[in-house]
């Protein structure tokens, strides 16, 4: 990444992220750094009820490189990373949890793989050979039926949607996302799902998880997912949502 040619912007959508924003982001700088481009960290805090807004407030004024931005309410992952997309400035859009479960180091590896197969999209995937995992059975188990699902409904070139680290072209996602009606489930299939079928090429890449917080998805937000999924392949084939100018 030390000859990239443009900007690269970072945006972590965090919810109630006090235990770990701070590292997330500090390690993130740190790797930029390292990393030796032009970037942009635009971190949005969701509405949390905790003291993450504090820290990040303290943390943007130390680092210019940070964009903070809040809602006031919980809007949901989705809507949260298109408000901070709103905010980008860069040639290359990046979309990182909070939670430091996926380095931001691999990201250099994103790009090799992006410009090796001449792609738009590259995403984590857990099933990637190459990836390694650390991460509950029950978490495994339910990302290999969700893939079976999505395949089956929409077809997509890709056997991992929901994996938390994503590399975009700028342009891309300013096509895909004023068609994105998803504010908090499902969100990465709706946006996969457009990229697809404007004819971006897509590619997986592979990752190293490790899971060191708790995860807050439970019986209700799985049921959401699906739920949300089976309204995307609705609005794609039944109302032809994605095909209106």
């Amino acid at each position: 990444m030390k000859n990239l040619d443009g900007k690269v912007s970072v945006i972590i959508p965090v919810y109630n992220g006090s235990a770990c924003i701070e590292l997330t982001i500090l390690e993130t700088l740190k790797t930029f750094e390292e990393f030796s481009c032009r970037y942009e960290i635009i971190v949005v805090d969701d509405g949390s009820d905790d003291d993450t807004f504090l820290k990040l407030k303290n943390l943007s004024r130390k680092y210019p490189q940070i964009i903070f931005v809040r809602n006031k309410k919980n809007f949901g992952k989705g809507r949260a990373l298109k408000k901070g997309f709103r905010f980008c400035r860069g040639d290359w859009v990046v979309f990182m949890d909070a939670d430091l479960s996926l380095h931001p180091q691999q990201i250099s590896t994103f790009f090799d793989i992006l410009r090796l197969n001449e792609a738009d999209v590259v995403i984590g995937s857990k099933f990637h050979p190459n990836s390694r995992l650390n991460y509950p059975l029950i978490r495994r188990i339910l990302s290999l039926g969700y893939y079976y699902f999505t395949k089956i409904l929409f077809g997509l070139p890709v056997r991992d949607t929901q994996t938390g680290l994503k590399l975009f072209k700028y342009e891309v996602l300013e096509k895909v996302f004023p068609k994105i009606l998803v504010r908090r489930f499902a969100f990465d299939v709706e946006v996969l799902v457009n990229a697809h079928r404007l004819g971006y090429k897509i590619v997986e890449a592979p990752v190293r998880l490790e899971q060191h917080w708790a995860s807050s998805v439970g019986l209700s937000s799985i049921l959401n997912i699906f739920l949300d999924t089976l309204t995307i392949f609705f609005r794609t084939y039944i109302l032809k949502h994605y095909n209106r100018k």
